[in-house]
């Protein structure tokens, strides 16, 4: 299972949030569970919530995910670039192939948008 926190979810992760917190654990203590926080999200979510980013970039089975060229190139496309590079990271890849599920407190910013999403409100 292949999953992006987008910057909702790593806010709500540092507040207590039961069901972000059960994906941490997974990722770092279960086989085949991979959590990944997109940079541009990282840092929108340490804006909203100081201490964040220090918080998930140290925890064990969260892989934090560069601002490379490509998504460089993704993330110009869009107004926010938190949700931009969480889509980006979203995608398929050959690693990937099935692309990955987006992890967030607010289902509704991804309406309409080509990524699945998890919703950690229920």
């Amino acid at each position: 299972m292949h999953i992006v926190l987008d910057d909702t979810a790593m806010a709500a992760a540092g507040q207590g949030n039961v069901l972000a917190s059960r994906l941490i654990h997974r990722a770092h203590a279960e086989p085949g569970w991979f959590l990944y926080v997109p940079a541009c999200a990282l840092l929108e979510a340490d804006r909203a919530r100081p201490g964040t980013a220090e918080h998930l970039a140290s925890l064990p089975g969260i892989t934090v995910l560069d601002l490379d060229l490509a998504a460089a190139l993704a993330v110009a496309r869009h107004e926010t670039w938190a949700a931009a590079h969480s889509q980006y990271a979203a995608q398929p890849t050959p690693d990937r192939p099935d692309g990955a599920v987006i992890a967030t407190t607010a289902p509704g910013r991804w309406a309409g948008e080509p990524v699945r999403v998890l919703d950690l409100t229920s």
